[in-house]
């Protein structure tokens, strides 16, 4: 007996997979034109500025020309011998880099103190810490002017360190603060069972990692210093004790402005800034990202 074998039924066909691969950003969808030509127009705008401090700097005196040909360095000669301008620039490397060396330490034992350590007025301080940077420096010229010249300090480069350093000091700390809080506690805590303090804790275990974060205030610091125009220009009179920013102001006269030698003196003040930017910028972006985050 022969048995009919019944066809096999046909596989419906199997229906594409609609799943998403992966997520869609949204800026994927986004025409790059719409991206890249408003990045165009703002780099424009940034850049016309510069080249403009360049042409007036680079080309002779009197000269109209849109480009800085004949090239000349006359300009940079006239500021840096005839206006003193060596004088301003070391007077300000020595105001950044001790306002820097001071910020940075002051910073980095009391943004421990508030990672590490519980007290009662903790949220307070925290609190008045942020409330000072509502405070303008202008507004504190007069006492700050009092307590110097009780402390004869005035005509005196520490004056202007003393003053930076100070109003510096709330946005570094709790950038170290926070810093810190990202490095585990135990860490610390394993150094101490190894039988070191905890001053020998923090230098081995806790300081290496917070390179970005003190490269982070200690550049902040630096910059501000240099660019700061107010302090110098109060608290020092002297003339071969001023630094760039009052340099700048005294090629400004009442009756004319020489336009060549102010660019010189601006792209000398700025030279020094852009390179420190150009040299750290890995480590800034780190820093104050990482010391911006609650752990």
């Amino acid at each position: 007996m022969i048995t009919e074998i019944a066809p096999a039924p046909e596989r419906a066909p199997a229906e594409p997979d609609r799943r998403p691969r992966g997520k869609r950003r949204a800026w994927d969808e986004v025409p790059r034109r719409h991206i890249y030509l408003p990045l165009c127009v703002y780099l424009l705008f940034t850049l016309i500025p510069f080249y403009w401090i360049l042409l007036f700097a680079l080309r002779p005196a009197g000269s109209t020309s849109l480009v800085p040909w004949p090239m000349t360095f006359d300009h940079f000669e006239k500021v840096w011998n005839e206006r003193a301008f060596g004088t301003y620039f070391q007077n300000s490397v020595l105001v950044g880099i001790a306002t820097l060396v001071m910020t940075t330490l002051v910073a980095l034992a009391g943004g421990y103190a508030l990672a590490r350590f519980d007290f009662k007025v903790k949220k307070g301080f925290m609190l008045a810490l942020l409330c000072t940077q509502f405070v303008p420096g202008a507004l504190l010229l007069v006492p700050l002017f009092e307590i110097f010249a009780n402390l004869r300090l005035i005509n005196s480069l520490l004056s202007v360190i003393i003053a930076e350093t100070v109003f510096q000091l709330p946005l570094s700390m709790i950038l170290i603060s926070g810093f810190i809080r990202n490095v585990p506690y135990s860490l610390e805590e394993a150094a101490w069972v190894d039988g070191c303090n905890r001053l020998t804790a923090f230098r081995i275990v806790v300081l290496p990692l917070l390179r970005p974060g003190l490269i982070a205030v200690g550049s902040f610091a630096f910059v501000h210093a240099w660019n700061h125009f107010l302090f110098a220009l109060m608290f020092l009179s002297d003339q071969g004790k001023q630094t760039i920013p009052v340099g700048l102001n005294t090629l400004m006269s009442a009756d004319s402005v020489d336009l060549g030698a102010l660019a010189a003196g601006g792209i000398i003040a700025a030279v020094p800034v852009v390179i420190v930017f150009a040299f750290i910028q890995k480590w800034l972006i780190t820093g104050f990202s990482a010391g911006a985050v609650k752990g």
